[in-house]
Parts: structure tokens; C-alpha cells; sequence
């Protein structure tokens, strides 16, 4: 049995490292990538507060071959299924493989409106051998949830996963 919970004396930096340890423990020697996303995600709910909805799109192709995000394994409200590369915080930090930190969605232009609950995001894309292969979006109904430590830490936690999705 799993019993992941961060400690909650914690410090930020701190609840991101033990997010870390416990993805780790949940993915080593897992080839599933679905599993290992969906196992993640169930932890990024767990140890992450305020949040509205958490979980993957993973890099896919559209019905005439052309690169966008499909919707993976999360936790909250459902979600759009399908984003185009470009549109949205989602489907920005794919195509520019950067993070993106948004205070206020509502003045991110073209934000993509899935959750209308939806206030603040944090995006962060998982690159493997230079190319993304999916991102890890968070939302929060509050805005300026996410800051740079919140980014720092999403990002360790990309790069321990870009070889095992």
C-alpha cells in the first residue's frame, strides 16, 4: 500500500523534493507511461493545495498528421481532450518548450477555457532527446497560485520523467 503525503511542516522547496522521491518510488523500472502519468498526477493532487485541476497532455497528432496535444491522466473537472500546438498555456509551452507561469489566465492571450474555475496556471513541458513529449499542467482557482519555486520544482520533476513516459 502507497500512503504518500508531504510532510506538513515542509517548506515549499521541501514538498517538492518529497514529490520528487515519491514519483520516483511510483515510477522506477514502470514502462507504462499512461500508469507513470496517471500515478503523478494522483500525487501532484495530493501534494500540491489549491488547485483545480492537475495531470498531463501528451504529444500527439491530429487527424491530417499534424503535432498537438492530447489530453493524459489527470485529476479534477474534464478537460478539453485536444489542444493545437500554439493556443493556449498548454499548447504555448509545448511549441516554445518553455514553462509558462500565468498569474491571471483571463489576460494570457488566447487562453483555452476548460475549467471555468480556472484562475491562475502553471505549465511545464516534459522534453525528451530535445523534443517535448508532453507537458504537466497545473490550474488553480486562485490567482498568482504558482510562483518560481512552484516552477522549479514542476521542472525537476519533469526531467525525472522525461525518460520513463
Amino acid at each position: 500500500m502507497f500512503d504518500f503525503k508531504p510532510d506538513a511542516t515542509a517548506s515549499k522547496p521541501e514538498v517538492y523534493q518529497q514529490l520528487c522521491e515519491a514519483a520516483d518510488a511510483l515510477t522506477a523500472g514502470e514502462p507504462d507511461a499512461v500508469a507513470n502519468m496517471a500515478n503523478v498526477a494522483s500525487l501532484l493532487w495530493e501534494f500540491l493545495p489549491e488547485l483545480n485541476w492537475a495531470g498531463f497532455y501528451r504529444m500527439g497528432t491530429n487527424a491530417s498528421g499534424a503535432d498537438e496535444l492530447v489530453l493524459g491522466p489527470f485529476n479534477g473537472r474534464p478537460a478539453c481532450i485536444r489542444i493545437p500546438l500554439g493556443k493556449g498555456v498548454c499548447g504555448e509551452a509545448a511549441s516554445s518548450g518553455e514553462t509558462q507561469l500565468v498569474d491571471d489566465v483571463h489576460a494570457f492571450p488566447g487562453h483555452i477555457a476548460c475549467d471555468a474555475a480556472s484562475q491562475s496556471e502553471l505549465v511545464v513541458p516534459v522534453v525528451r532527446d530535445g523534443a517535448v513529449i508532453a507537458v504537466i499542467d497545473l490550474d488553480s482557482p486562485r490567482t498568482s497560485r504558482f510562483d518560481a519555486e512552484d516552477a522549479a520544482g514542476i521542472e525537476a520533476l519533469a526531467a525525472l520523467l522525461a525518460s520513463r513516459l
